[in-house]
């Protein structure tokens, strides 16, 4: 590569450069409903059975024959007498959720009614199946319950629960590698210590490790690799059984930026310089048929291509549906400026039912995206956004 970014894809050019590149796992395996929430079905559900299997009772109260109530009111009640079983003229007391008794087609409510003794005024009508659930009224047997793809979230695990289910097949979660380069990096492990002037604590692996986690992936970090491309080489060799690289740093066009270069000399590089701000270093490229990402080292250029090509990519290899993400539409505090030709994107805090840019906040400032609230994303087209006018603010994951 040139020591200078020869040529700027747009994000959405870069990303479907990206996407194209590789293929979805589609691997299946089988997990307890305790721990499916988040998980996508990897094939359709059936029911086998119906819910409820019975009739049941919607209500608290008395379960009778309707016919037994014609004309009952406050003013004209119906006595029917309590017993074991209904009959003509004779009432069981039910609960909600409870078995219907055999002879009952209808539940009258508690409230109204009155008892006394053994006897019960009935001081309401009922027709045949008020306050009756009936047989499949939630799930029929044979019903279409989810189609493969689904996204299982707790309520549709309660819902499997109650067809007698327990496990449910559902896609693999994509293995991500996460490679911190850079010889200026320090450990974590020493992190107690104050490092020598030049020297930082490696923090970009941790974040993407934690986003890969959320997102849907399984992160496997590496230690700290020295900024040397055979270093750089060996370690993604010894990382192609992952299904998807991210190497953190050494992504520009400086004396010890090798990412891009050694991606290239093992595979396909996609795209090295996207217009997006920050974030313009980011690399993307294949290497056999795994996908790689060459995160940016200042940290909230590394944040931005976390989200605008690894989520992207951790959602299609696990065939994760994209889910919509809440956007508020707020007006600004202040104006907006940006970089025509990059997508911008703009850190903001809430103040009150307004959102006001973080001034000062570089790519290197990552406690920039600790104190936003949300962030803006401007146009490549357009030349920012004057104070008072309406945006869409996404949320900081």
């Amino acid at each position: 590569m040139g020591r200078i970014f020869k040529e700027r894809t747009s994000v959405d050019e870069a990303l479907q450069l990206f996407l194209d590149s590789f293929s979805s796992l589609r691997s299946a395996e089988e997990v307890p409903l305790e721990v499916s929430a988040g998980r996508v079905l990897a094939e359709s559900v059936i029911s086998g059975r119906d819910v409820p299997h019975y009739r049941r009772a919607a209500m608290d109260g008395y379960a009778v024959r309707a016919s037994d109530t014609p004309g009952a009111s406050p003013a004209n009640p119906v006595i029917l007498q309590l017993s074991d079983w209904v009959e003509e003229g004779t009432t069981i007391w039910v609960h909600t959720g409870a078995f219907l008794p055999e002879g009952a087609d209808a539940v009258v409510m508690v409230e109204d009614t009155v008892t006394a003794g053994n006897m019960v005024e009935i001081r309401a009508q009922v027709y045949p199946g008020r306050n009756v659930g009936q047989v499949g009224e939630d799930i029929k047997k044979g019903d279409l319950i989810f189609e493969a793809g689904h996204f299982l979230r707790p309520c549709d695990a309660a819902v499997l629960a109650s067809l007698g289910m327990d496990r449910m097949k559902v896609f693999r979660k994509p293995v991500v590698a996460v490679i911190p380069t850079g010889d200026e990096l320090i450990s974590r492990e020493k992190s107690g210590e104050l490092p020598p002037p030049g020297m930082i604590i490696e923090t970009n692996g941790l974040m993407a490790t934690l986003y890969v986690k959320k997102w849907g992936g399984i992160p496997r970090c590496t230690g700290i690799i020295p900024d040397h491309p055979e270093s750089i080489k060996e370690a993604i060799e010894t990382n192609l059984d992952a299904d998807m690289i991210l190497l953190s740093g050494g992504t520009s066009v400086g004396k010890r930026d090798h990412a891009p270069g050694v991606v290239e000399s093992l595979g396909k590089l996609l795209v090295h310089g996207i217009g997006v701000s920050p974030g313009k270093p980011a690399a993307l490229g294949v290497i056999g048929k795994t996908p790689v990402v060459c995160l940016p080292g200042y940290p909230v250029a590394g944040l931005v291509a976390l989200y605008f090509f690894v989520r992207s990519g951790i959602r299609k290899l696990g065939s994760i549906p994209a889910l919509p993400e809440p956007v508020l539409r707020k007006r600004l505090a202040a104006k907006i400026s940006s970089k025509i030709g990059y997508v911008n994107f703009i850190r903001v805090v809430f103040e009150g039912e307004r959102v006001r840019p973080l001034m000062g906040a570089g790519a290197g400032v990552l406690s920039s995206v600790a104190k936003a609230d949300g962030y803006v994303l401007v146009p490549e087209n357009v030349e920012g956004y004057e104070e008072g006018q309406e945006v869409d603010v996404f949320l900081i994951e």
